[in-house]
């Protein structure tokens, strides 16, 4: 079921929406997404537990990032701190209990909410592996770029990136941003079986990933 959650932007007043497997029960997790093509990747294992937890009496809510997915947002206006704020709309409105982060979505979660985070990601290790894509595939088109330059010009003038128009805002907003671990339950990889579908090339399932991650937030939840 598509949900929408109120979501002030640049504009005033407006909403974004989430998929959401919602009954009105006890325990109620706000997923963070990972961020850019993370996302897209790793958005069907996550949909799958959804269904999965349904199944166990929790309900679950998986919203879009503003900027990203169905939002008619600009993704160049879009900032870390602006999603942190757009996940606190989101978790007070579905009335989230717990939350679960996944990989970048680490730096934009509500570190003060109980849950979990799924491999966390560094914000410069994400901007990095950007970077590196756009050399490479500057390279293979005869061109020259160099990271240095890249990052600097992204810091003053933003910069497209795996097909993302980043505003200068969110390029320095990733160069130093941490996750922020304040108590939840680190799940690794290594725990789901099997390589990180954030590594594949194309979005791809993997039930057994989303049965494993299943059950350790059922475990911990009693359910």
């Amino acid at each position: 079921m598509i949900a929408a959650f109120p979501c002030p932007g640049p504009s005033g007043q407006g909403e974004e929406y989430a998929l959401v497997f919602d009954r009105g029960r006890h325990n109620r997790i706000l997923i963070v997404p990972a961020l850019f093509d993370e996302a897209n990747r790793m958005r069907r294992m996550l949909v799958d537990t959804m269904r999965l937890l349904d199944a166990h009496g929790v309900d679950t809510f998986l919203p879009d990032l503003p900027g990203c997915n169905e939002s008619l947002q600009d993704f160049t206006t879009q900032s870390l701190h602006g999603w942190r704020g757009a996940m606190e709309n989101a978790a007070r409105h579905f009335r989230a209990t717990d939350v679960l982060a996944i990989r970048g979505g680490a730096l934009v979660y509500l570190a003060a909410m109980p849950g979990w985070v799924l491999e966390p990601a560094k914000g410069p290790s994400i901007l990095r592996q950007m970077l590196r894509a756009r050399i490479i595939a500057a390279r293979e088109a005869g061109r020259h770029e160099d990271s240095a330059a890249l990052l600097e010009q992204g810091r003053t003038e933003g910069l497209e990136l795996a097909g993302y128009r980043f505003g200068a805002g969110l390029i320095a907003g990733l160069q130093d941003a941490l996750p922020q671990i304040e108590g939840q339950r680190l799940i690794a990889q290594a725990e789901l079986g099997g390589a990180g579908l954030w590594l594949r090339a194309e979005p791809s399932a993997a039930p057994e990933q989303s049965v494993a991650l299943c059950r350790i937030i059922a475990a911990d939840l009693g359910t």
